[in-house]
């Protein structure tokens, strides 16, 4: 007799265990989804539901751990899905029951859907970085004009990018005043217009927070907007999106545009908790202003409005955001907490880079905006061949 123990960082282990014993691969990953251990934070629990959550956790077989007006909640999810049926269990846990079914993941996504078509998730997706701004916390100016532009997208295309995210207001901490729509429009427009001439097939995404910036692009050809607000700084930007047919990306931060990057609004009781919430306020109002629901990704924007430890937190606790519903996006791309980490200056950050999103693919995300494409390339393809999905 053998026994051998099996790492779960992820269904893989048990999937692939089924899989040699002649299980079909369909039959195989539903019963590994099935048994893979989820934990969830309740809190705000009033004592009329703690002592009725104890009795049913225990028959059903869950581990819970209790305290004043708050518990911790693990299983399979299987045995979790069972709790999560608000017209089965005791009237006091009704309300715990549907909140418990909103928060088990849901299945991945399988395409992003742009105004130039649907973007394929059963890979991971490369974004590359294009700024066309004077000043961006990276690579401000080097290809803020025409040719330089278009050459480096090349670049980028080449070193395996499927996307290319084009920017024209910087979000570095420290700017002194945002960019009018009429200065950035001329920095973007023309970049959009060559590059949909020369990359007829091209998804072409522009990192705008104005409805006018975001309503020229997208009749240019771009075919999806990345708001680096969520919709908080021009709530009309998700009509513009939504009337055109685009996609959306919508990033998580607080404060104004001048504020996101710096850690004036980085109070949270729970970073991961909140950052879920006010990405599903996002989404309601992406969903409200007519955008549908498969045109629509998340990003936890690492970087903004959050210090070194709650990035890394997020980081690690990643998947969380599958309770979402949507494709998650990740932008780590030499950010100031992977400098922290590492001790590594801006301009040697790229391993760090690599490496953050190879754990984020882990987690969950399949798109990554990055600076440096040929090094998180090589990261997520082997990441992807571990099978960590």
């Amino acid at each position: 007799m053998n026994v051998t123990p099996l790492a779960l960082h992820s269904p893989r282990a048990v999937r692939e265990v089924l899989r040699t014993h002649g299980w079909e691969d369909g039959q195989a990953a539903l019963a590994a989804g099935g048994i893979h251990p989820l934990a969830f934070h309740l809190t705000g629990l009033d004592q009329d539901a703690l002592q009725p959550l104890v009795r049913l956790s225990g028959t059903l077989g869950l581990e819970v751990l209790t305290g004043d007006c708050w518990a911790v909640l693990a299983g399979s999810r299987s045995r979790l899905s069972a709790l999560a049926r608000p017209w089965l269990v005791p009237a006091p846990l009704s309300e715990l029951a549907a909140a418990i079914g909103l928060a088990l993941p849901s299945e991945p996504p399988l395409a992003w859907q742009t105004a130039r078509g649907p973007v394929a998730l059963d890979r991971p997706v490369l974004v590359g970085i294009l700024n066309v701004t004077p000043d961006s916390f990276s690579d401000g100016g080097r290809y803020a004009g025409l040719d330089a532009s278009v050459a480096h997208a090349d670049a980028l295309l080449e070193a395996g990018a499927a996307i290319l995210d084009v920017g024209g207001e910087s979000t570095r901490p420290g700017r002194a005043e945002p960019v009018p729509a009429d200065v950035e429009l001329a920095r973007v427009l023309p970049v959009v217009e060559a590059l949909v001439r020369r990359h007829p097939s091209l998804v072409l995404t522009v990192d705008t927070v104005k409805a006018e910036v975001a309503r020229a692009v997208l009749s240019a050809g771009a075919a999806a907007i990345n708001d680096v607000t969520a919709l908080r700084f021009d709530p009309a930007l998700g009509g513009v999106v939504a009337a055109a047919g685009a996609g959306l990306m919508l990033m998580h931060s607080r404060g104004s545009i001048l504020e996101i990057a710096s850690y004036e609004h980085a109070v949270y009781g729970d970073v991961v908790g909140e950052v879920l919430a006010e990405l599903r306020t996002a989404l309601a109002a992406a969903s409200a202003a007519g955008v549908a629901p498969d045109a629509a990704v998340v990003d936890p924007g690492f970087g903004f409005s959050k210090t070194v430890e709650q990035n890394i937190l997020l980081l690690d606790e990643l998947d969380a955001l599958q309770a979402l519903g949507r494709p998650v996006l990740v932008g780590p791309s030499r950010k100031r907490f992977l400098g922290a980490v590492t001790g590594q200056p801006l301009e040697a950050r790229d391993g760090a880079t690599a490496t953050a999103c190879a754990l984020a693919w882990e987690r969950g995300a399949r798109l990554f905006r990055v600076h440096d494409v040929a090094a998180t390339r090589d990261a997520l393809v082997l990441a992807q061949a571990l099978g960590a999905s």
